[in-house]
C-alpha cells in the first residue's frame, strides 16, 4: 500500500458541512441512536439539550455535522461538533451533554472502531507510525477535509442499501484509515502493540465488557494482563480514569439500564448483571444516575446509550 499518510490540517467548510447535515437529516428519522443497514455504523439525531449524564460507548469514531456534544472524563472536557470528531479507542464511560434544537438538531454518525482492522492497516502502511506518549483513551480532534470528504460518501452510501453493502465497508476502512493517521491516531495505534500498556488494559477491559455478569478479581484481571495488581491497578486507572472495580460497577449498571429501557424489570435486570441484592442495585444506580432505575429508564428510552 503506498497511499500518503499525510492529510490536510485545514477544517471542512460551511457548504461541506451542510451537506454531511443534510444526508444525515434525510437518514435520521428518530431521535437518539438510529441504526443503519451497515451494522458498524450508527446515526445520531437530538432535537433537544439533554443535560451532562453517565454514557457508556464501544470504541467509535464520531463525527458530528450538527449540534454538539461535550464529554467529560478525569477532570479532562472534550467537545466534537462540525469542526472536532471524537475518538473512542475502548470502551469507556464517561459524563456526556448533547446540544441540540428543533431549528438546528444534533446530527451525527459513529463507526465501530474494530481493532482487528487497524492491525491489518498498519501492517499495510509503507513505514510504521510512532506511538507518542501515554494516548489518550477518548478527546477530540480536528476534522479534516479528507475525513469529513469520506463521511459524506459514507452518507450518501447510506440511502441505498445496495450501495451501503457494496461501497460502505470500505468507507468504513477508509474513515478508521483517516482516524489512525490523525490527531488521535497514537490511542488507536496503542491497540495494535501487543505489549503496550494500552494494549494490554484494553484486553482487559474486552474481559470485563464480556464478562460483566461473572465476579470478575481484580488480581485475576492483573494477572491475564501480564501486570503486577498494582501496576494493573495503576494503568487502568491512568487509562480509563476508573479503578477497575468501580469501572466493572458502571458498566454492569450501563448494562442493566439497557435491559430495563427494553422492558426487563428491575429485580431481573440487577441479576442479569450480576448483582445479587436489588437494593444494593438500586442504591449504587441512584448514586451514578441520580435516579432511581424505574425513574433513569422511563427517561432514557430517546438518549440510549451506545454499546
Amino acid at each position: 500500500m503506498t497511499t500518503s499518510t499525510r492529510t490536510s490540517t485545514a477544517s471542512p467548510s460551511g457548504r461541506e458541512s451542510s451537506l454531511l447535515a443534510e444526508l444525515l437529516t434525510e437518514l435520521a428519522t428518530a431521535e437518539g441512536f438510529v441504526p443503519t443497514c451497515l451494522p458498524d455504523v450508527r446515526l445520531m439525531h437530538s432535537t433537544e439539550t439533554h443535560p451532562s449524564a453517565p454514557v457508556s460507548y464501544e470504541p467509535s469514531i464520531v463525527i458530528i455535522a450538527q449540534g454538539r456534544k461535550r464529554g467529560r472524563l478525569g477532570g479532562r472536557t472534550f467537545t466534537y461538533d462540525a469542526r472536532n470528531y471524537l475518538v473512542l479507542s475502548i470502551p469507556l464511560p464517561f459524563e456526556c451533554e448533547t446540544i441540540g434544537t428543533p431549528e438546528d438538531p444534533m446530527v451525527g454518525m459513529a463507526v465501530r472502531v474494530n481493532p482487528a482492522t487497524v492491525a491489518e492497516l498498519l501492517l499495510e502502511l509503507d513505514a510504521p507510525l510512532p506511538v507518542a506518549g501515554s494516548p489518550n483513551a477518548i478527546d477530540a480532534t480536528p476534522l479534516t477535509p479528507e475525513l469529513n470528504d469520506a463521511a459524506i460518501r459514507l452518507a450518501r452510501c447510506l440511502h441505498s442499501p445496495v450501495e451501503a453493502r457494496i461501497l460502505g465497508p470500505q468507507i468504513v476502512r477508509e474513515i478508521t484509515f483517516r482516524a489512525l493517521c490523525g490527531g488521535q491516531g497514537a490511542s488507536l495505534r496503542a491497540l495494535a502493540t501487543p505489549q503496550s500498556n494500552f494494549n494490554q488494559i484494553a484486553r482487559a477491559l474486552r474481559r470485563i465488557h464480556s464478562d460483566f455478569a461473572q465476579t470478575l478479581e481484580v488480581t485475576a484481571l492483573a494477572r491475564e494482563a501480564g501486570m503486577s495488581v498494582s501496576t494493573f491497578h495503576a494503568n487502568f486507572k491512568a487509562i480509563t480514569a476508573h479503578p477497575p472495580l468501580r469501572y466493572l460497577q458502571t458498566i454492569r449498571l450501563h448494562k442493566a439500564q439497557v435491559l430495563m429501557v427494553s422492558g426487563i424489570p428491575v429485580a431481573e435486570a440487577a441479576r442479569q448483571v450480576g448483582y445479587e441484592s436489588p437494593s444494593q442495585f438500586s442504591r449504587e444506580f441512584k448514586r451514578l444516575f441520580g435516579g432511581t432505575p424505574k425513574e433513569i429508564a422511563s427517561r432514557s428510552r430517546i438518549a440510549l446509550s451506545m454499546f
